[in-house]
């Protein structure tokens, strides 16, 4: 089978960030422990021939994805609304959309303002008429940085915003910046019990990289009951392979607490001075960041070995990114807590 376009790309993109890093030090890839088998059975089947597949969800509700990101489009009887347009697959959407419903795309929505997620939009400024809708601080960052791949919005809001067309209500609900720097936004459909919250949690899954590249780990702990205060049945968070439901996010909560009540046991009982003391009879006091990254480093390892132990059969990814959480969750212990 030929491999697609997008698959090609994103293992050319792999091979060349691992020949271009000094990678010594990582962990063999063969040493990960593999997906596990009910993350494997849940998976999405995309044909990567094709690129993209189109699941229904609700009535009106689809899903969008290659595998590694996801978007939705809803039907109203009076067009359709996107909800993100990823970059992996925006040459595909109309399309999907077609092969769908005979209803004319008539708005986009945006999440938040990353490329990843919104990049595709570039493949629909020839639809007539298109709105696009995006929180005020999106539409702000997205002008400073006149990128022809994210298309400028049409539409602002400030807050919440509630968009009603046809037989459909979307809620967009504004919830800080737990995740962008800007603004993160909740879409919520009360009437089908459907919620999309993008780079929040990968059901199935550990969080991505330093709990989804958070700058704002404070927000982020929070997060989880912001999400759950809704009602919903059906969870998409932006990423890999299914789709979820609140059952998912209480046990991403929950691995999450674990990762920060780890590190700030383990941080609160270390003896600094005698652990950095160990390593001065090596190389002498004279390089402090080096004695103090020895005190970080063993914080860090002491508690991925512990959430390890306790999580490597409950979520995928756990080995591949417990030592990033750690870090992250670090940081807050020793500045914000």
């Amino acid at each position: 089978m030929k491999i697609s376009t997008l698959l090609y790309n994103t293992l050319y993109a792999v091979t060349f960030c691992l020949g271009a890093i000094n990678i010594t030090h990582a962990k063999p890839l063969q040493d990960y422990v593999p997906v596990l088998d009910q993350v494997k059975n849940n998976a999405f089947q995309i044909d990567q021939k094709k690129g993209y597949l189109v699941k229904k969800v609700k009535p009106h509700v689809y899903v969008i994805t290659d595998g590694i990101w996801q978007s939705a489009f809803i039907t109203t009887g009076k067009g359709v609304i996107l909800l993100d347009a990823p970059q992996s697959f925006g040459q595909h959407i109309t399309q999907a959309v077609a092969e769908t419903t005979d209803e004319p795309i008539k708005m986009l929505v945006y999440t938040h303002s990353h490329v990843d997620h919104i990049g595709g939009s570039q493949h629909l400024k020839n639809i007539p008429g298109l709105k696009i809708i995006a929180h005020q601080a999106v539409a702000d960052f997205l002008k400073e940085k006149n990128d022809p791949r994210r298309l400028l919005p049409t539409q602002t809001y400030s807050g919440d915003h509630v968009i009603n067309m046809g037989s459909e209500t979307i809620h967009l609900d504004h919830h800080g910046n737990y995740h962008s720097t800007e603004s993160d936004t909740f879409v919520y459909l009360p009437q089908r019990r459907f919620l999309m919250v993008i780079d929040s949690l990968a059901p199935g899954y550990v969080p991505f990289r330093d709990f989804d590249l958070t700058h704002n780990f404070h927000e982020y702990l929070k997060m989880f009951d912001a999400i759950l205060d809704y009602d919903f049945d059906v969870f998409v968070g932006g990423h890999l392979t299914q789709i979820g439901t609140a059952k998912d996010v209480r046990t991403t909560q929950a691995y999450v607490q674990d990762v920060y009540q780890t590190v700030k046991r383990m941080h609160s009982q270390a003896n600094q001075f005698e652990i950095m003391s160990a390593a001065a009879k090596k190389i002498g006091w004279d390089n402090k960041f080096a004695l103090f990254n020895v005190f970080l480093e063993h914080i860090v390892e002491e508690s991925a070995r512990e959430i390890e132990a306790r999580w490597i059969d409950k979520l995928a990814g756990v080995d591949v990114w417990a030592k990033s959480h750690a870090r992250t969750a670090l940081i807050y212990v020793r500045w914000d807590d």
